[in-house]
């Protein structure tokens, strides 16, 4: 089974997941609790679902015998600014399950003070992971220069090189992804 979609269906999870936070603000605002409730949940499950595809998608990379990791080739200011995302990203995500989930507790058993207060903290950092998973994606997979030597100049005669770092190899009307 081909899962090379996983990395966009997890860009779209936190995409949608920042959007039901914003969302859940926005109705705790307008003095929505139970909307509210609702809606962060979803972001929470929706969270949940992104791990799960993520987990999944590394899995079937190294069953694969594909690299575990996609690299990103950019230079310079680039390739610090993507390895600076990347590290903020890497080190606030791994607090967002512990805080959500003491949020969540907070919340569901009526400890409103102390759910705002947690909150205030949580949230943008839930907001910075969910926006810097979807920037991390779109580098990664739409906007990575070539590797070096493999520039499009490097490549046999009906390959395409596509951002993203695929090479299709367009041969007797077929087309065949390289990643």
């Amino acid at each position: 089974m081909d899962l090379a979609f996983l990395p966009a269906l997890n860009a779209t999870l936190n995409g949608l997941s920042g959007v039901l936070l914003v969302f859940g603000v926005i109705l705790i605002k307008q003095n929505r609790p139970l909307a509210h409730r609702r809606c962060m949940l979803g972001a929470f499950g929706v969270s949940t679902l992104f791990l799960i595809c993520y987990l999944t998608h590394k899995i079937w990379k190294a069953n694969t015998g594909q690299e575990m990791h996609t690299t990103y080739h950019g230079q310079g200011w680039l390739k610090g600014a993507y390895l600076l995302i990347l590290l903020t990203h890497l080190v606030l995500a791994m607090m967002v399950p512990v805080l959500a989930i003491w949020l969540i507790r907070l919340g569901l058993t009526g400890r409103t003070q102390a759910h705002r207060r947690l909150a205030r903290w949580t949230l943008p950092i839930w907001l910075y992971v969910s926006l810097t998973g979807v920037v991390i994606y779109f580098m990664l997979y739409h906007f990575n220069p070539p590797a070096p030597g493999n520039s499009p100049g490097n490549l046999a005669l009906g390959q395409i090189h596509t951002p993203g770092n695929v090479t299709l190899n367009i041969g007797e009307g077929n087309f065949r992804a390289r990643h």
